[in-house]
C-alpha cells in the first residue's frame, strides 16, 4: 500500500503539478509571503523565526488552559522518550513574545514591530481552510499601548490582502476592555447562564465557572441559540471610562483612513492578558466560517510569561484561508516565470558545452539545459514545455563557430549570437 501524506495537511507543489489547488501551490505561498514581507516591512516591521515547537508551558500561558487549542488541539513532541514537554506551536504570538523576553528585544526602539510566517499545528477536525498543519503571516507590536498602534494594526492588515488584489473583506471591529471591566461581564455573565446550567453544553458548564466570557465563543449550535434567546449584554456595554476612550480613538483613527470596519460586540477574547481592541477579518469566500484572521490587544501577556510589563498587540491570518478567498474572487496569481534560456545539444559530444555555457549565463538569467543530447523538434518542445522564453541547440557547426541561434519561442524570430556575448545578451534581454 502506498504511504499517503497525514491527514490535515498539503503538500507544496510545484507549478505544473494536475489539478493543483491555489492552497497547495508553493508559488502561490511564496507570492503571498512576498507581498506581506513588502506591506509590513515598509511600514518597519522586521523579520523574526522562531522555533516551530515550545516548551509545553510557554503554550498553555499563552495560549490559555482553557482553550481548546491546548485542552483538544496540540500536538506533544517528545525526545529521549522522556521529556514529554514540547508543544509544536498552534500560533505564532507566544513564541515570538518569548523570544522578545529572552533576547533582550526590549533594548530595540519602541515600539518594536515583528513579523513571521509559517507551519502552524492544531490537532482539529479537518474541513475546507481547516488543516492540522497549516500556514500563518503573523505580525506583532510591542512597547506601546496607543490606540495609533491599534489602528495601524488593522490598516496594515487590510494592506496586505488589497495589496494580494482581495477586496471583499470585511474587519468586524469590537473592545474587551479593561480587567476590571472583564471582572464585571464575568459577573454579569454568571448571573445569566446559571439559572440555565442544564442547557449549556458540557464545555459551557466548565467555562460558566472559569471564564464566562469562553461561553460566547462556543461551537455548540444549542449554546449559540441559548445566547440569543437571552439577549446577553454584548462586552462593550461594560467598557470603562478609559477602554471607551481608547476604543473611540481607535475607530476615529481608522475612519480617518478610509478603513471600513463594522462594530461586532460579539467579538470576545476570554484570557486575562487581553486587553481593549479585538478585530476579525472576513470573507464569505471561504465558507460558513468566514474568517481569514484576526488579531488583539494583549498587554498582560509578557507578564504572563514570567516577563515585565510589556504592551504588545498583534494579528495572524491563515495562508490556506487567503488563498481560498482569493480563489472565490477570481483573483489570478501571477506564475513563476520560466527559464529565460533553455539550451540544448544535438550530439553527446556538446552536452558538456551546453551545461558549461549554462552554467556561466546563470550570472545574469535564468537558464537550464538538457542533460542528453536532443533533436532539435524534442529540444523546442522541452523549452516550451519549461515555460522558456528562448531556446537554443548546439550542434558541431555551433560548437566550432562558438555561436548560438537564439529562438524567440513566442515570435519564432531566430538570431545568432556569439558564445563570448551571450551574457550580455541575456541580461538585455532579462531587463526588456
Amino acid at each position: 500500500m502506498a504511504i499517503n501524506r497525514p491527514k490535515g495537511t498539503n503538500d507544496l507543489l510545484p507549478e505544473g503539478t494536475p489539478a493543483l489547488k491555489s492552497f497547495a501551490s508553493a508559488s502561490a505561498h511564496t507570492h503571498l509571503t512576498t507581498i506581506a514581507r513588502s506591506v509590513l516591512e515598509r511600514a518597519g516591521a522586521q523579520f523574526i523565526a522562531t522555533p516551530i515547537f515550545e516548551e509545553a508551558e510557554l503554550v498553555k500561558r499563552g495560549v490559555g488552559g482553557s482553550t481548546d487549542i491546548v485542552r483538544k488541539e496540540m500536538f506533544t513532541v517528545t525526545y529521549f522518550g522522556d521529556h514529554g514537554g514540547f508543544i509544536l506551536r498552534p500560533e505564532g504570538t507566544a513564541g515570538i513574545v518569548r523570544a522578545f523576553l529572552q533576547n533582550g528585544l526590549k533594548q530595540l526602539p519602541a515600539p518594536l514591530k515583528l513579523w513571521t510566517h509559517g507551519p502552524m499545528f492544531r490537532a482539529e477536525n479537518v474541513q475546507q481552510g481547516r488543516y492540522r498543519q497549516f500556514h500563518q503571516v503573523d505580525y506583532e507590536v510591542l512597547g506601546s499601548a496607543d490606540a495609533l498602534v491599534d489602528a495601524e494594526a488593522i490598516a496594515l492588515m487590510v494592506d496586505v490582502v488589497r495589496a494580494l488584489g482581495l477586496t471583499g473583506v470585511r474587519v468586524k471591529l469590537g473592545s474587551i476592555g479593561d480587567p476590571a471591566d472583564r471582572d464585571n461581564y464575568n459577573e454579569y455573565l454568571r448571573g445569566v447562564f446559571s439559572p440555565q446550567l442544564e442547557r449549556l453544553s458540557d464545555d459551557s458548564r466548565d467555562r460558566l465557572t472559569r471564564n464566562p466570557m469562553r461561553i460566547l465563543d462556543s461551537k455548540s449550535a444549542e449554546d449559540q441559540a441559548l445566547i440569543r434567546e437571552l439577549s446577553v449584554r454584548p462586552m462593550l456595554d461594560f467598557l470603562g471610562a478609559e477602554a471607551a476612550a481608547h476604543f473611540a480613538e481607535v475607530q476615529a483613527y481608522l475612519a480617518a483612513w478610509g478603513v471600513d470596519y463594522d462594530l461586532d460586540p460579539s467579538i470576545v477574547r476570554g484570557l486575562d492578558y487581553y486587553r481593549r481592541t479585538a478585530w476579525e477579518l472576513h470573507h464569505e469566500g471561504v465558507g460558513a466560517k468566514s474568517a481569514l484572521g484576526g488579531g488583539g490587544r494583549y498587554d498582560g501577556l509578557s507578564a504572563q510569561l514570567g516577563g515585565p510589563e510589556v504592551p504588545g498587540i498583534g494579528w495572524a491570518f491563515g495562508i490556506e484561508r487567503l488563498l481560498l478567498a482569493l480563489e472565490a474572487e477570481g483573483v489570478g496569481l501571477p506564475q513563476t516565470p520560466g527559464p529565460l534560456l533553455y539550451l540544448a545539444s544535438m550530439d553527446a559530444e556538446n552536452v558538456g558545452l551546453a551545461a558549461q555555457t549554462a552554467l556561466s549565463a546563470r550570472a545574469v538569467a535564468r537558464v537550464e539545459f538538457a542533460y542528453k543530447a536532443q533533436k532539435p523538434g524534442n529540444a523546442f518542445r522541452d523549452a516550451e514545455r519549461r515555460r522558456a522564453r528562448y531556446a537554443a541547440v548546439i550542434g558541431t557547426d555551433e560548437a566550432q563557430r562558438r555561436v548560438l541561434n537564439l529562438k524567440n519561442l513566442a515570435s519564432g524570430e531566430q538570431r545568432e549570437v556569439a558564445l563570448d556575448d551571450l551574457n550580455a545578451v541575456l541580461a538585455e534581454l532579462e531587463n526588456a
